[in-house]
């Protein structure tokens, strides 16, 4: 699997880095004495500050240099798997940057910020590593565009073959035709389901109204709405899963502007007033 290939990549080779970077952060901690509490002023505040902030230079740029690395898939791979691994031990190096000295200020901003940064990055890495599979399952090979070419094809097949049948479900499948909706609203999307959906209503009615004995274009009417249901089930499924990769990306990029503005904020402020 892709988040697999990831996370093992060259044999863990930038787990072992983070590891390295973490436990050398560590114990330089555990060995220092400053005056006073520990805190962002001393050589090793400073150190580990400069070590912070390059970390998250480079790891908000990956967002930028990774559209350069299309058909490289190698390359990209390796600036990923560093991307997760570094990414987590910021967390560490910056909280003992820090001193574990929290206020009602820019810098704990800041630190809330990478915060949020780094949690919508998890969720982002379970999210690119099982949603593109997830498509692929169902989607079944075919895309979006044939589902739809297909889904306009039962359509004709359908409103010809209720015109042979009663008024009640001729006028029935033209108005599930007629209403077939596929997203209809953010928040409708975003679930993947249509509890309201025409195509169901019909299909339903189509088999009560048959009673016991279905007739032969009745069985031909349902198998095919049958199909049309099947079929508009994977398309909503596909969007639900491809706006869930758009709306991480809302809340992911943003937070990573808003913790570069704060670091910003956060050096000025610490040599210029401090």
């Amino acid at each position: 699997m892709a988040h697999e290939s990831i996370l093992i990549y060259r044999k863990y080779r930038y787990l072992k880095w983070a590891l390295v970077l973490v436990a050398i952060s560590s114990v330089l901690f555990i060995a220092h004495t400053p005056v006073g509490s520990p805190n962002g002023g001393t050589w090793l505040g400073y150190t580990l500050g400069t070590i912070s902030a390059g970390l998250m230079l480079w790891l908000a740029w990956f967002g930028i240099r990774k559209r350069s690395y299309k058909g490289n898939s190698g390359r990209l791979e390796d600036w990923l798997s560093a991307h997760v691994y570094l990414g987590l031990a910021l967390l560490i190096v910056a909280t003992l940057h820090s001193g574990f000295q929290f206020g009602w200020n820019i810098h704990t901003l800041l630190y809330a910020l990478m915060m949020g940064v780094a949690l919508s990055g998890v969720v982002g890495l379970y999210f690119y590593s099982r949603f593109p599979r997830l498509l692929s399952q169902n989607r079944g090979g075919l895309s979006a565009e044939v589902m739809l070419s297909q889904i306009a094809d039962l359509d004709r097949d359908i409103r010809t073959l209720a015109m042979t049948l009663d008024d009640q479900t001729n006028n029935v499948v033209y108005e599930s035709v007629k209403t077939t909706r596929i997203g209809n609203g953010f928040f409708r999307q975003l679930s993947g389901t249509d509890p309201h959906c025409p195509t169901s209503a019909a299909r339903h009615y189509v088999e009560q109204a048959g009673g016991q004995g279905l007739s032969t274009a009745r069985r031909d009417l349902l198998a095919r709405l049958v199909k049309k249901e099947g079929l508009l089930r994977r398309l909503r499924r596909d969007i639900q899963l491809r706006l869930g990769l758009q709306v991480w990306l809302y809340f992911h990029v943003p937070l990573t502007f808003a913790m570069l503005a704060a670091l910003i904020a956060h050096v000025v402020t610490v040599f210029y007033y401090w």
